[in-house]
């Protein structure tokens, strides 16, 4: 997010399509236009309403994962093509200087990058199980090296994860062994891995360290 304006001749099409109005593309602060004049029209960018009422350049209220689509963007856009001016508006004023909400919008980009990170390190610490259904069979969870496209030296055991200020659960696969994760040196430990974190959940009428679950169809 720099609130610079590149010049992009021809540039009409991006991945996914062509986009309408196609005389104008910008991310926050951002505009690849093939004019000396541009339009900033960052929320579009993560909400995929090019319409005139989606080209908008306000981007209070995003989702973190929004949020990432813009710095995608505006990342592809400094990789690739020529900053030429600045465009006066919400980001930078006459002279050239950034906003405020422009300060705003740098700390709601990084604050989801953050989230992403500590998505990704608790993906390592609980990859996803494997599962599948059947009206026959019900759901079974299952776990192996490489469930939840997480591969490691250990397999684990399903449990419910129940994450705070999120409604339900989601099956996770658990180490069952050695110290708890991010104190690999520990000493003692119970030797049980993460099976005593306070938010898992063994599956009811699951053996607490079989690697696969069955729940019955009701």
């Amino acid at each position: 997010m720099s609130g610079l304006s590149f010049q992009g001749w021809g540039m009409h099409s991006m991945p996914g399509g062509s986009f309408p109005g196609c005389g104008i593309h910008s991310v926050p602060g951002v505009s690849l236009t093939p004019r000396p004049a541009g339009r900033d029209a960052s929320r579009a960018f993560a909400s995929g309403d090019f319409t005139p009422a989606g080209l908008v350049d306000d981007v209070s209220g995003l989702s973190p994962p929004e949020l990432l689509s813009i710095h995608s963007w505006l990342s592809f856009y400094r990789d690739n093509y020529e900053p030429v001016g600045k465009l006066v508006g919400r980001f930078y004023d006459e002279n050239g200087a950034p906003t405020e909400a422009l300060r705003e919008a740098e700390a709601a980009i990084e604050g989801a990058l953050k989230f992403q990170a500590e998505d990704e390190q608790k993906k390592q610490q609980f990859p996803p199980c494997n599962s599948e259904w059947s009206s026959a069979k019900g759901t079974r969870f299952w776990c192996s090296r490489q469930s939840g496209g997480v591969h490691r030296d250990w397999a684990g055991v399903p449990r419910q994860l129940f994450s705070p200020g999120v409604r339900g659960s989601r099956c996770v696969c658990v180490r069952s062994s050695g110290p708890p994760w991010g104190q690999p040196h520990s000493f003692p430990h119970s030797d049980t891995g993460d099976l005593q974190h306070p938010h898992l959940r063994q599956f009811e009428g699951c053996p607490p360290l079989a690697e696969q679950c069955v729940l019955l169809t009701g």
